[in-house]
């Protein structure tokens, strides 16, 4: 494994308020960089201060969107360690989406030594205060300087990191949600179960239909028949019906999402019976309708695990839980956020430890 080098920074910024932090918007004084060319591979792994990258106009990337992407967390515990949360998932979940990309895949040694080594010398930008960590966020970019619709011949590998608090100004309060049906935001054999930027720019518009009208995420139907529940704005989607735990299947336009796969297996280990299927908005609408809906929740990185107070469609809402977060929903999180945090021991292997100081 080619050694990464280390540019400190001359000067180091001044930090934020750790206690009133926003989502993705203070970066911190360092990230990882290493470059790729056709025939030479990936080379030049090095972290130096964080600034602009420069690229020419004709960059691939910003004329066919050849770019995957991927977003996890470090955590520190109350007695000074620093840790990632399965960062193995996340290293291979970028190279599924790399591959159907065309962008070359990342050596894994390679890339979770970048993360461990980031986050070690960006050690003091990870927030102690409750809840809060520092977001990661890995991405590859197409870089050769051409106008013509291929796979790039050379590209550039960016971490970035930042200090976030809750992803959702309601906190861990439940969230109201729209189903969008005139939009669609992903088809079998497409992006769908890959973290590229296409997927998210389709999504804005009907994001910004629901923010116009009071909710806080869209729940996205099938591009086919648009029936079938799939993912919930930038969250995999989970409902307890009739005592039994429901979410849409991995049919390759849904995302594998790491923190969904740790709540299934959860669920699982705590004798829940779980449904990995198509589950029709019309079977949704019904269970909600009659009270068998008894909860329902997104899970996701940023936010971990986000319990949906109402749901929207075709004109009529429907409450979920008394727009209280439900007793397995409150579970989740706090499994998760204990494990993540320390508060608990990982008996799982889920975790793997950056530093102590």
């Amino acid at each position: 494994m080619e050694q990464i080098k280390i540019q400190a920074a001359d000067k180091l910024k001044t930090k934020p308020d750790m206690k009133n932090l926003p989502f993705g918007t203070y970066f911190t004084d360092h990230m990882f960089l290493m470059d790729y060319e056709e025939g030479r591979g990936w080379f030049d792994p090095r972290i130096v201060p964080y600034g602009p990258v420069s690229l020419d106009p004709s960059a691939m990337v910003f004329h066919y969107a050849q770019e995957v992407f991927e977003g996890m967390k470090a955590y520190r515990t109350a007695d000074g360690r620093i840790r990632l949360f399965r960062p193995m998932e996340n290293i291979r979940r970028m190279n599924v989406s790399a591959e159907r990309l065309c962008v070359p895949k990342l050596p894994e040694d390679i890339f979770l030594e970048a993360l461990v080594q980031l986050t070690r010398l960006e050690k003091d930008w990870v927030p102690s205060e409750s809840f809060a960590s520092l977001y990661i966020r890995p991405f590859v970019i197409a870089t050769e300087p051409h106008v013509g619709v291929h796979a790039s011949s050379t590209y550039l590998f960016v971490i970035i990191t930042c200090p976030v608090g809750s992803y959702y100004p309601e906190g861990v309060n439940p969230v109201k949600i729209i189903i969008e049906d005139e939009d669609v935001r992903a088809v079998r054999g497409g992006t769908g179960y890959t973290k590229c930027g296409g997927n998210y720019a389709a999504s804005i518009r009907a994001a910004d239909r629901a923010t116009a009208k009071g909710y806080s995420q869209v729940l996205w139907l099938d591009g086919v028949h648009q029936k079938y529940v799939e993912e919930v704005g930038s969250m995999n989607v989970m409902f307890k019906i009739n005592g039994k735990i429901i979410t849409p299947s991995l049919n390759g336009s849904v995302l594998p999402g790491i923190t969904r796969k740790s709540c299934l297996e959860l669920l699982r280990e705590w004798g829940y019976e779980v449904e990995e299927r198509d589950l029709s908005v019309d079977e949704l609408t019904a269970a909600a309708g009659s009270g068998a809906l008894e909860e329902a929740w997104g899970t996701g990185t940023a936010a971990v695990v986000s319990p949906v107070g109402e749901i929207s469609y075709k004109n009529r809402q429907y409450t979920v839980s008394g727009f209280k977060i439900g007793e397995l929903t409150q579970r989740l999180y706090d499994t998760l956020t204990d494990i993540q945090w320390g508060k608990v021991e990982d008996t799982r292997g889920w975790i793997s430890e950056v530093c102590r100081f």
